[in-house]
């Protein structure tokens, strides 16, 4: 019968600990022995167990046959759920490992905070100047034509936000659906040049462009890969130094060992002032910023970073960052060939 339970316990994919008569362990799997180092077959529960919350659901189940869950911190921070049932004459204590779902709510909330204070700043901004138009700036008209600029400003953004939301929630909607039809890298830089040409013009930033005459045709969406490259090219004209170049590139087809195949190289390098290592890891996080208040300034919504992201781990590509302080920036996108 031990031999059974046993080998019952050791199959079974979560952590599992049976309590029998004497309030000794009966039996463990190796995903409980992990959990409680301490843990052994015929030893005392509480020697094993020592969160306070779990001891008391299981003394319930033991002395007064009722069933309980709890919570409880295990190695490494990490957020476990225990569930404890009567079994016959023994109690039977399970362990679910609930790191993950617990850092999912975490970026959850984080996220509705975030998109609640983007959106409050310019929404407190608005509602302010149209107090100020219906009272004391009524009948002046310079205040009047001021007010209407900031106001016009403020519901742009606010605008560009909800866009880069909905764009957001439409990448992550299709990540698991790998694109297929054929996209020319060629003429999307040319268009995409070509679209943000006067953009650069007024902040005096030459863009170069730099790629073979032939390219093949690669598996993708067209206009997400567009969306890639517009937010890397908005990005470099607006963070790379006044007055400098812009260079987006395009090499390819070769080995790529991150791709474990052929692929095409798209990057866009700047002259700016280049970011601090620490940096890097998070930029694609949503919402992150290195100069929130540069970042507001010049219209970002801390956003076109993980929309980026999405859209390459999409079309199973892969972005690299490279930047250091005073060395300007290269984000380039690696995308399979076939």
């Amino acid at each position: 019968m031990t031999q059974d339970l046993d080998a019952f316990v050791a199959a079974l994919p979560m952590a599992i600990l049976v309590i029998g008569q004497g309030d000794r362990i009966l039996a463990l799997n190796a995903s409980a022995q992990a959990l409680l180092p301490v843990a052994s077959v015929g030893s005392h529960y509480v020697t094993a167990l020592r969160q306070p919350a779990v001891l008391e659901v299981v003394d319930l189940a033991l002395r007064r046959g009722q069933a309980g869950q709890t919570g409880f911190t295990g190695p490494g921070d990490s957020q476990w759920r225990a569930t404890v049932r009567r079994a016959g004459q023994n109690v039977v204590l399970t362990c679910e490992d609930m790191t993950a779902q617990e850092d999912a709510e975490r970026v959850r909330r984080d996220f509705i905070a975030n998109v609640s204070h983007e959106m409050r700043t310019p929404l407190t901004a608005l509602i302010g100047f149209i107090e100020t138009l219906q009272g004391p700036a009524r009948d002046d008209p310079v205040a009047r034509d001021r007010f209407l600029t900031i106001m016009a400003a403020e519901a742009g953004r606010m605008g560009r936000l909800v866009e880069d939301l909905l764009s957001l929630r439409q990448v992550e909607d299709q990540e698991r659906v790998r694109p297929t039809g054929p996209v020319n890298l060629g003429a999307l830089v040319d268009s995409v040049v070509r679209t943000l040409g006067p953009m650069a013009e007024r902040a005096g930033v030459r863009v170069l462009v730099e790629r073979p005459a032939v390219l093949p045709d690669i598996p993708g969406d067209a206009g997400q890969l567009q969306q890639v490259l517009t937010n890397l090219l908005d990005n470099a004209i607006k963070y790379g130094a006044a007055g400098g170049q812009v260079t987006v590139g395009l090499a390819g087809p070769a080995d790529e060992p991150d791709l474990q195949g052929p692929g095409l190289r798209l990057w866009v390098a700047d002259q700016g002032d280049g970011i601090a290592t620490h940096h890097l890891g998070r930029l694609t996080e949503r919402f992150y910023r290195i100069d929130t208040h540069r970042s507001r300034a010049v219209g970002g919504t801390g956003l076109g970073l993980a929309i980026v992201k999405h859209i390459v781990t999409r079309h199973r590509g892969r972005l690299r960052i490279d930047s250091a302080p005073g060395r300007g920036s290269r984000f380039t996108v690696i995308l399979p060939a076939s």
